[in-house]
């Protein structure tokens, strides 16, 4: 198998400014989400599909979706 990149979109915190609201948790539909030790907002790149919706809910503007490369394996069908 050969590895392969590819471009996946996800979103990314400015954790040092979260105030941990927790509005992203609320509206997460894949649980990516979650806030750690009271102080801010962390996501899980693994669940993240990069939907958007916790960048439009964030009141504090601080959530970004950005594009980012992953190495997959890519079956040779023969």
């Amino acid at each position: 198998m050969d590895k392969t990149k590819r471009k996946k979109r996800k979103a990314f915190v400015e954790q040092d400014i979260c105030v941990s609201c927790g509005s992203c948790v609320k509206v997460c539909p894949l649980g990516a989400i979650q806030i750690v030790k009271g102080i801010m907002a962390e996501v899980d790149m693994n669940k993240c599909v990069g939907c958007g919706k916790c960048a439009k809910e964030c009141p504090a503007s601080i959530i970004t979706i950005q594009e980012v490369e992953e190495e997959y394996n890519e079956k040779k069908l023969v």
